[in-house]
């Protein structure tokens, strides 16, 4: 079988005293489009972080493209880096560039390309996402999908056989969210990419992805392709595709009771 472009091997991460991930184990296949889903801060963003050397994991290994990644010093860090492409919650667009110019950074800071061929490159890229014709325009002359467009359009400009992407979905009207979600899938397959998603949006990642991985409590609650969590009935997994308040995940923090906190203003 190929060797994974990126694994995890009994990977523990935490933030001080504060445990974050535990025991994670997982393997993303070389053209695999894979969303990693989970409730608010249980740590699917910081999967990205983890990959892309960000933050070190305390215990356990991480492999990209057969890189160990705690062996890496600063140089082959960075040298990695260039491999990966980051489509960032919101965009993230330079606001005082031109459409072009922010599609044509990477570029003019990672080669050593003519202006001519960065013209034509840029044009491409947008072109893929189907906004060539904005090239000139600023990000605050375009729509919130428009934009998340552009930012996947730099994302893929240095052609990274690697795309990560943080809450692409997030603050998109539904037909924004579908443009979006069928471009990442077509794109991916297109050009070959190894795709991370991010995301909480529950029926966009079952209809685009390859597989899903279920993140709860600091670790991998399930993982399987789309008709899998689809059909199941673990608790955590019907909770979460369904949305309901009932199940594993509690409605009230953990803490004392209403009772007790109302008793300690009793005199």
């Amino acid at each position: 079988m190929n060797q994974p472009l990126i694994s995890f091997d009994a990977v523990d991460f935490g933030y001080g005293a504060r445990p974050i991930l535990q025991d994670l184990c997982f393997s993303v296949a070389k053209g695999e489009l894979l969303a990693i889903m989970g409730g608010s801060g249980s740590g699917k963003t910081t999967i990205l972080r983890l990959i892309g050397g960000l933050v070190r994991q305390q215990k356990g290994a991480i492999k990209v493209q057969g890189c160990s990644l705690e062996s890496l010093d600063g140089e082959a860090l960075r040298a990695l880096r260039r491999n990966m492409g980051m489509l960032f919650q919101a965009g993230a667009l330079f606001t005082d560039l031109t459409v072009f110019e922010n599609v044509a950074f990477p570029l003019r800071e990672h080669t050593r390309l003519s202006e001519r061929m960065i013209r034509d490159l840029v044009l491409m890229k947008l072109h893929a996402v189907g906004l060539h014709a904005v090239a000139a325009q600023m990000p605050s002359e375009l729509s919130g999908g428009m934009a998340r467009r552009v930012a996947l359009a730099r994302a893929i400009a240095l052609d990274p056989p690697i795309l990560m992407c943080d809450e692409p979905f997030a603050g998109l009207d539904p037909i924004s969210l579908g443009t979006v979600a069928n471009l990442l899938r077509r794109l991916s397959k297109a050009l070959g990419l190894t795709t991370l998603l991010v995301t909480h949006d529950v029926e966009e990642s079952l209809a685009i992805a390859d597989r899903i991985i279920l993140v709860g409590q600091g670790r991998i609650m399930a993982m399987g392709t789309p008709q899998a969590m689809r059909e199941s009935s673990d608790p955590f997994v019907r909770q979460f595709i369904d949305g309901t308040e009932q199940g594993p995940v509690p409605f009230h923090a953990p803490g004392p009771s209403l009772d007790a906190l109302l008793a300690l203003n009793q005199p």
